[in-house]
């Protein structure tokens, strides 16, 4: 056991003393060990998923930095033993008694048995409400902190330029300024604004730096050709707020690479850019297996040394899952190759985050109270508040939506994704969860008959959110659906409306990590007969409103031109079926805007609103508009917009405005408005976009409400890198736009003066 008495063990002490008082005390071995993981295909577990002293004495006897999902298939109460009793061999069986960090995914709460299950990162963008986002979080830190973990691998910050990426549902949305806010949020939530986080937060990592949302041809990890101001203003704009304004201690390179330079070598973007000129403090960590991949898949390096060597000088300070690579680094340093002192840089920097967890002070966490924390009545509420807030009303001609319940005495509800459970990647079973085919019928109760129906299906397999760990995902034939659309047809006829629950599911996609585990696509047309079955239930004749389930905006044309009622709800986390079902019968208003466009085509791609002015041209026989605009999304109620005004038509390049406009509720329900701003430089040196979100806000009316909304134009809002890359404001007009969508506001002219 390490001498207690020693100074790094010293609370009193500043944590920069601390650190380089543990590194003079450490050998080569151990310090190696701080950089990497204990091997991902390994387990300290006994047969009976119990922790192993013999086990540990192999792969931790030197210390280690952390230990993967220690609780994924546990209970809190059994993670919590675990995690306890691992610090516990740490603390006091290892030299110098350094405690571990324990990491898990957290991409829309904690991914672990009994979790709390949020909606998926894209519906969480399409809530549009940061303090719901801080606030669930919040949650998925309290969840890992009381299991023992305390290392999130989130949030997910990339912008998602290429919808047919099987990721695109882990990102926030296309939007750079939306994303930005989001994602300070959700450290924010993770982490506290605290450099010294309490018992209740976690470390939190922002990924994947960088541009991993616009792969070349929508394949996950390929090449990202982007110019040096499109990376600045645009992918590296959420990163940068998640640094300066969220303090994150974390960052995690992306696999792909940028002018030819794979981000895990990437000097310039791990060091001068993140620390130099962003101010970084905390520590960049690999992907999984993306040090090696500089050998695997870019062949940059010749072997895995030469991978490490890149990565570790290039700011790589620690490697995720397993040492894959870094396991060289001892060979490195006593050939010569690596200095000894970027292995104490980069040890540095990742003991720093066990200092500011106060994981010397205490490495334990309580079981008793894990049972009671980890998927609670509290958490589940929030859980159905962020689906009620994330889900989208795309289309609701003649007022077909709400349902009145006093009208219907038999609704069918038909299709592959209404009776399974639909989460999302990086999910596992949380402790309660309600379908949408449950939601329906716990909603309409004993008066109104709601039978059920497949319809077809998606995949040869089982669609719930089990799909996105199986490896092999097929097609059924479509002749096997004949028979099950015919049925579901005749059952539609007898309903007084059909809600017919369909889209994608978790093993169409997904992130694609390997040829036998695919996830992105070359097109975005719903699979299988799903377009038929709508199809055929609307000739009917019988009311039919659409529910999406997916990952991913999907070209559903023939369904937007027929179908009167279409919601998208995204994946909608465990409490999504009866969020939906209080949308679908009028109990929720829905409020959310998409956060990403849906094209018409692929042939469109890319389509994200925030083009440039060259890019206006109609294809020959078909338009470029989307099929929804970014931002849009429809209410039960209706809201009128009028009279806006700046506080100043004029103002110098360093002041500050304030634009107006009244809004009020001329429906006669209660609702949620999401009011956007934009910004539009008239005449600039570089051609700019031709709109771009600058601010926003959720704001609730009561029917019949008026409220004056104002938003403050800074100088930063009107800025770009000008043509010698400085970030500038240029004199001249700008379009100011207030409005409920990328495509409809109202608009007003500020003069800008040198």
């Amino acid at each position: 056991m390490a001498d207690k008495s020693l100074p790094y063990f010293n609370s009193g002490l500043p944590v920069t003393e601390r650190i380089a008082d543990l590194i003079s005390r450490m050998n080569l071995d151990e310090k190696i060990a701080q950089l990497y993981s204990v091997p991902w295909e390994v387990s300290i577990s006994d047969e009976n998923e119990n922790f192993s002293p013999a086990k540990a004495e192999q792969y931790l006897k030197h210390g280690i930095l952390h230990v993967g999902r220690p609780g994924l298939k546990k209970s809190p109460r059994e993670a919590a033993r675990f995690t306890n009793a691992v610090q516990k061999y740490l603390v006091e069986e290892t030299r110098l008694g350094i405690p571990a960090l324990f990491h898990e995914e957290a991409l829309h709460g904690l991914m672990a048995q009994g979790a709390t299950s949020f909606p998926q990162a894209i519906a969480l963008g399409s809530t549009w409400d940061p303090h719901l986002v801080r606030r669930v979080f919040a949650v998925a830190a309290r969840e890992m902190r009381a299991r023992g973990s305390n290392y999130a691998l989130t949030p997910d910050l990339d912008l998602v330029r290429e919808p047919r990426w099987g990721r695109t549902e882990e990102s926030f949305g296309e939007d750079p300024y939306l994303v930005s806010r989001m994602g300070v949020a959700a450290v924010l939530g993770l982490q506290s604004a605290s450099v010294n986080i309490d018992n209740e937060h976690i470390i939190a990592t922002v990924k994947h730096f960088t541009a991993h949302g616009q792969p070349q041809g929508g394949r996950n990890g390929a090449p990202v050709n982007v110019s040096m101001r499109e990376l600045r203003e645009n992918f590296l704009q959420p990163f940068r707020a998640a640094v300066v304004e969220g303090g994150v201690q974390s960052v995690m390179a992306s696999y792909n690479e940028i002018d030819s330079i794979p981000s895990h070598c990437n000097r310039w973007l791990l060091h001068d850019l993140l620390r130099t000129e962003w101010g970084f403090a905390g520590f960049v960590t690999s992907d999984g297996w993306g040090i090696g991949q500089l050998d695997t898949v870019h062949h940059v390096a010749a072997n895995k040394k030469e991978a490490a060597k890149l990565a570790i000088e290039a700011g790589v300070d620690s490697e995720i899952l397993c040492p894959d690579s870094f396991q060289f680094l001892p060979q490195l340093v006593k050939s010569g190759q690596v200095k000894e002192s970027i292995i104490d840089r980069a040890l540095e920097r990742v003991l720093r985050s066990k200092f500011n967890l106060g994981l010397f002070e205490n490495p334990y966490t309580d079981p008793d109270a894990a049972e009671h924390i980890v998927g609670c009545p509290e958490h589940r509420q929030l859980a159905l508040e962020a689906a009620h807030k994330s889900i989208i009303l795309l289309k609701n001609t003649g007022n077909l939506l709400p349902l009145h319940v006093d009208k219907l005495k038999k609704i069918v509800v038909i299709g592959p994704n209404a009776a399974g459970l639909h989460l999302g990647g990086y999910s596992y079973e949380p402790t309660h969860s309600v379908t949408v085919l449950e939601g329906i019928r716990q909603k309409a109760g004993n008066d109104i008959e709601v039978l059920y129906h497949e319809g077809c299906h998606i995949t040869k397999q089982p669609s719930d959110w089990r799909l996105w760990w199986q490896d092999e995902i097929g097609l059924v034939d479509p002749a096997e659906d004949d028979k099950l659309l015919d049925e579901a047809v005749e059952i539609a006829r007898q309903a007084d409306v059909a809600i017919l629950v369909i889209g994608g599911n978790e093993g169409t996609c997904r992130e694609g990590w390997d040829d036998n585990h695919l996830g992105d696509r070359d097109d975005l047309n719903l699979l299988g007969r799903q377009n038929e079955l709508v199809l055929r239930i609307f000739e009917t004749g019988t009311p039919v409103v659409v529910v999406l389930i997916n990952g991913r905006p999907l070209t559903i044309n023939d369904i937007a031109d027929k179908v009167p009622a279409i919601i998208e709800a995204w994946y909608p986390g465990q409490e999504g079926g009866a969020a939906i079902a209080d949308i679908l019968f009028g109990n929720v208003n829905p409020g959310g805007k998409l956060s990403i466009t849906f094209p018409r085509s692929v042939g469109q791609l890319p389509v994200y609103y925030n083009h440039k002015p060259s890019v206006n041209r109609h294809y020959l026989f078909a338009i470029t508009e989307p099929l929804f605009p970014f931002g849009y999304g429809l209410s039960y109620t209706t809201f009128s917009y009028n009279n806006i005004r700046l506080s100043a038509s004029n103002m110098h390049k360093n002041e500050s405005v304030t634009v107006s406009v009244d809004i009020t509720n001329t429906g006669t329900l209660a609702g949620d408005e999401i009011v956007q701003l934009y910004i539009r430089d008239r005449v600039s040196s570089v051609t700019r976009p031709v709109i771009e979100l600058k601010d926003f806000r959720r704001i609730y009316f009561k029917a019949g409400e008026t409220q004056i909304v104002q938003f403050t134009i800074t100088p930063d809002k009107l800025s770009f890198f000008d043509v010698h890359m400085q970030q500038v404001v240029e004199p001249g007009e700008f379009d100011i736009m207030i409005g409920t969508s990328s495509v409809n506001y109202l608009k007003t002219i500020l003069t800008v003066h040198a």
